[in-house]
């Protein structure tokens, strides 16, 4: 995918409310307005990368964008799980990630219990992954440092790019 890596920000807003209750993998949810902007050549399908939430430290994350086939979901998203434990929700704040790599296309499953190992399969998978010394170097990206400016524009909010 040319478009990898691949930069976007955005406000948390509510998803459809599965990811801490069904699966016990809290995700948190960009806006239409992010999800529209996304680039041709990023397929549905599950992403690797990094992750801040607001000005907060940068911690590696999983993302699924599509339909979410085992939920038949009419609506596209982009659900990142951030792999750190937070003390609370943080809706209304801003999520600043990087995709850095793609682990494989969406599926269905026969079963929750089948979604869930998958989830945890590839967060595994984006842990490993992240260690590289080429992915490394994304997480001290500027990209990040933008977020810890107190005077932040509308412009700034929301974004999508290279």
């Amino acid at each position: 995918m040319k478009s990898l890596p691949y930069f976007s920000r955005g406000e948390v807003v509510r998803g459809f409310g599965r990811g801490s209750k069904e699966l016990g993998i809290p995700t948190a949810n960009f806006p239409d307005s992010v999800v529209e902007h996304l680039p041709g050549d990023i397929s549905t399908g599950i992403y690797y990368g990094w992750a801040c939430v607001g000005s907060g430290d940068i911690h590696k994350m999983v993302m699924s964008i599509g339909w979410n086939p085992y939920y038949k979901n009419t609506k596209k998203s982009m659900e990142t799980h951030v792999i750190h434990t937070f003390k609370e929700d943080f809706y209304g704040q801003i999520l600043s990630v990087v995709m850095v790599g793609y682990i494989r296309p969406e599926r269905s499953y026969d079963s929750l219990d089948a979604l869930i190992a998958a989830i945890n399969h590839d967060i595994e998978e984006a842990k490993r992954n992240l260690e590289l010394p080429e992915h490394l170097k994304l997480k001290e990206d500027n990209f990040f440092r933008a977020t810890t400016s107190t005077s932040m524009t509308t412009s700034n909010k929301i974004m999508n790019g290279h």
